[in-house]
């Protein structure tokens, strides 16, 4: 259960898209959707708003084979929003990186009305876009695993006042823990919405204001990234199939998507159809 309102967080991501307009012109906005940790129903009093921005290249983007737009933009308030072009986006979900396939489960956007239907062919097959690559989710939710394992004690500047209080990093513990649960429903087949949000909200809050010794840290994270080592092996020691239909979606919605940017573009430079 999230700490703020749901009307709190839509406000939020409604700051966010108005502050991205002031960067991308909205016909090159396919919307923009709130990504972390209110998406698992763990967002706490001191819980900030971040969220991706889907963006389509220009005509000129692409005849000129200018480098696809993905960047974090910071805002002044320290809320980011990461800038990705639909391109690359399509990629990440090929890769199946948590982070962007997280973004079709969310109820919390901003979405395009020009490019509605076709985003939402994406959220209506998100759960088989969510085991499109069984084999590659997992390598890439174990190695989100180890990053936070990794990065529970080092000392990144936005991060030195909670190391200096705890001496470790009680949000990287907090994501190593919700990484491994999530891991294990995942391979147990659960939805996978289950497994974005089925977590003890009250415990897990705890551990990211710094509930556990460092002591206790330590020891909750080794055992935990053991977990998800022998969990993760055994799941790759067999080779599950790309879901090839899926495929075939992530090309035609890129297509539509971009087509429709694109005639628009024209159109609007006062070029006819029958011209292209």
């Amino acid at each position: 259960m999230n700490y703020h309102s749901e009307e709190w967080i839509n406000e939020k991501v409604q700051d966010h898209y108005t502050e991205a307009k002031e960067y991308f012109s909205e016909d090159s906005i396919v919307g923009i959707f709130l990504q972390g940790s209110q998406n698992y129903g763990l967002d706490y009093e001191r819980s900030d708003v971040d969220t991706k921005l889907i963006l389509v290249p220009t005509f000129k983007d692409i005849a000129m084979n200018r480098k696809p737009i993905s960047t974090t933009h910071i805002r002044s308030n320290d809320e980011h929003i990461d800038w990705k072009d639909v391109r690359l986006y399509i990629q990440t979900c090929r890769k199946q990186n948590p982070n962007f396939v997280e973004i079709l489960f969310t109820p919390y956007m901003i979405l395009n009305p020009k490019y509605s239907s076709q985003w939402n062919r994406l959220v209506d097959a998100r759960e088989d876009i969510a085991r499109y690559a069984p084999n590659q989710a997992i390598k890439a939710m174990r190695g989100t695993a180890k990053e936070k394992y990794h990065a529970m004690e080092y000392r990144y500047p936005s991060r030195v006042e909670w190391i200096d209080k705890f001496g470790y990093d009680p949000k990287q513990l907090h994501h190593l823990l919700r990484i491994q649960q999530f891991i294990e429903r995942y391979i147990k087949g659960q939805p996978y919405k289950r497994c974005l949000t089925d977590y003890d909200p009250e415990y897990m809050v705890k551990v990211k204001q710094g509930y556990h010794s460092l002591e206790k840290a330590r020891q909750l994270a080794d055992n935990a990234i053991r977990d998800i080592d022998a969990m993760c092996d055994k799941f790759l020691s067999v080779e599950h199939p790309i879901n090839e239909k899926i495929d075939g979606l992530f090309n035609d919605v890129q297509y539509e998507i971009m087509k429709l940017s694109v005639i628009d573009e024209l159109r609007e430079s006062g070029l006819s159809c029958s011209t292209m």
